[in-house]
C-alpha cells in the first residue's frame, strides 16, 4: 500500500506573506522520510471556517494522511482544532492524547486527530520542533490506521473467516 500524505499550513500571517513556513516542511521532511509521498501542500488562515473548508477539498476523494500544522494553541484565532471537528465522521481521540505526551508543551496542545471517510487528519502544532516531536509519537501506528480506513482486516481476522474474534 502506498503511503500517501497532504500537508495543510494554517496561519494568518504565512497565507499573507508576512512569515516563512516553517511548519509545513518540517512535517513534510518527516514524512518523506518514513516512505510518504506528499501529493499536495498548501497554506489556509487561521479561523474555522478556513481550516473546515480547506480541510473538506483535501480529503474529497482521497484515501490517506493529511496533516494540519499550526493553530492548536491558547491565541484567539488558533481555531484548528474546531475547524477540524466541524467536519470529522469519527475521532481519533488515541492519536492526539499521544502526541499531547511527548514533551511538557504538549499539555497546552488543543489537537485533534480523526477521519474524513478514508482519509486521517492529524493536527499538529505550527512550530517545527512541535509539530516534528508530534508527528513522531504516532508515526508507527498511521500506516496500519490507513489500512484499516481503507478497508483492511483489522489484526485475527482473516479473509477466509476462519479464526476467533479476539475481541468478542
Amino acid at each position: 500500500m502506498e503511503l500517501l500524505a497532504k500537508v495543510v499550513t494554517v496561519s494568518d500571517s504565512v497565507s499573507a506573506g508576512a512569515a516563512k513556513d516553517r511548519g509545513g516542511p518540517a512535517v513534510t521532511d518527516v514524512l518523506e522520510a518514513q516512505g510518504f509521498r506528499i501529493v499536495d501542500r498548501r497554506c489556509t488562515p487561521d479561523g474555522k471556517d478556513a481550516v473546515s473548508d480547506c480541510l473538506l477539498e483535501m480529503a474529497e476523494g482521497f484515501a490517506g494522511l493529511i496533516v494540519t500544522t499550526g493553530g492548536t494553541g491558547f491565541s484567539p484565532r488558533d481555531l484548528t482544532p474546531e475547524g477540524t471537528e466541524a467536519v470529522l465522521d469519527r475521532r481519533a481521540p488515541g492519536l492526539a492524547e499521544a502526541m499531547r505526551s511527548v514533551s511538557p508543551l504538549g499539555r497546552l496542545s488543543r489537537a485533534v486527530a480523526g477521519m474524513i471517510g478514508p482519509a486521517l487528519i492529524v493536527n499538529v502544532p505550527g512550530s517545527p520542533t512541535g509539530a516534528v516531536e508530534c508527528l513522531e509519537a504516532i508515526l508507527d501506528v498511521i500506516p496500519h490506521a490507513l489500512e484499516l480506513l481503507g478497508g483492511g482486516l483489522p489484526h485475527g481476522h482473516s479473509s477466509s473467516g476462519g479464526g476467533a474474534d479476539p475481541v468478542a
